[in-house]
């Protein structure tokens, strides 16, 4: 249980300068301030061979947006599988242009096409609509997947944090609605429980980055009127986890959220599931994004890729 020296570089700068952390901060602040860790600490930006800005009609008119990327060694008219990605950030924070070196960077190492999706963002649009889009998202994926040169049957979701519980409840939504025939989820560090007195909250609650105090912050934004028991905000709540697609779970050791994640797996797994799971020792909650800081990040990109590849080809 022992930090490693990226982890630790990290911590210093967040704690011991002073400074302020999400749940110090306003809205607005706060997606200012991820923004900085972002573009300070993520990878550079890889080419590939294209992107394309997606628009999605919404029932009431108004668009959702997201961004396809090509791997670069895509030609023009190779059927590609495709894998529908949701960004971090809790809910409320977080965005596309964030997570574009870490798309970028998928895309090119799995060889799959990567739909991010700009889903609407807390509080200004509280639950359920970051879960309205990523149901949209995939459906009109799997829908349109000629306009996106995607192979319809080889589709996959991931996502990280609040991306990834977007993820598994988009997935069991599609199997409830015999809609878009998923093929495989990558989810990494999701958040899989509301509210929980599991071990690593207590361990990790305080002084790791991801705080007790912000968990609670980015939780009443998403959820003003309560709903912790929903199952489409706590998946460990649904009731039936069997029939989902298998999965990669990516845990980092110093998460107050790793024993949520991996209680969550051994119920998947009890249920007739597939989980592998790969836990990165010494790493805290958001890793994954900040590729300049933690070199285990470009690992567990290359993992998830050749899984994405052993999948669905």
């Amino acid at each position: 249980m022992a930090l490693s020296a990226q982890a630790k570089a990290l911590l210093d700068m967040v704690y011991r300068v002073g400074a302020p952390r999400f749940h110090e901060l306003t809205v607005a602040q706060a997606r200012h301030s991820f923004h900085k860790l972002q573009f300070a600490f993520g990878p550079a930006p890889q080419p590939v061979a294209s992107t394309t800005e997606v628009p999605m009609a919404r029932t009431d008119g108004s668009a959702l947006l997201a961004r396809l990327y090509r791997p670069s060694t895509a030609a023009t008219d190779d059927l590609l599988p495709l894998v529908v990605y949701f960004h971090g950030g809790g809910w409320c924070i977080g965005d596309v242009a964030s997570y574009d070196p870490l798309c970028r960077q998928l895309a090119n190492a799995s060889g799959c096409s990567v739909l991010s999706v700009e889903y609407r963002l807390a509080p200004e649009h509280p639950f359920p609509a970051a879960i309205e889009d990523a149901l949209l998202a995939t459906e009109w994926a799997w829908e349109n997947s000629g306009l996106l040169g995607a192979d319809p049957d080889r589709i996959a979701l991931a996502g990280d944090s609040a991306g990834g519980n977007l993820a598994i409840v988009t997935a069991l939504l599609a199997r409830d609605r015999g809609s878009v025939p998923i093929r495989y989820m990558a989810l990494i560090y999701p958040s899989t429980e509301m509210q929980s007195t599991r071990t690593s909250r207590e361990l990790f609650g305080q002084g790791y980055f991801l705080d007790r105090e912000s968990l609670v912050w980015f939780v009443e934004r998403y959820l003003p009127l309560g709903g912790v028991e929903d199952w489409r905000a706590s998946p460990m709540r649904a009731g039936s986890l069997a029939g989902l697609p298998p999965a990669l779970l990516v845990t980092a050791e110093c998460d107050p959220l790793t024993d949520d994640c991996l209680a969550f797996a051994e119920r998947v797994r009890l249920e007739g599931g597939n989980v592998e799971h790969l836990g990165v020792e010494g790493a805290v909650h958001g890793f994954v994004t900040l590729g300049k800081l933690f070199p285990e990040a470009s690992g567990v990109v290359a993992h998830i890729s050749r899984r994405l590849q052993d999948v669905l080809g």
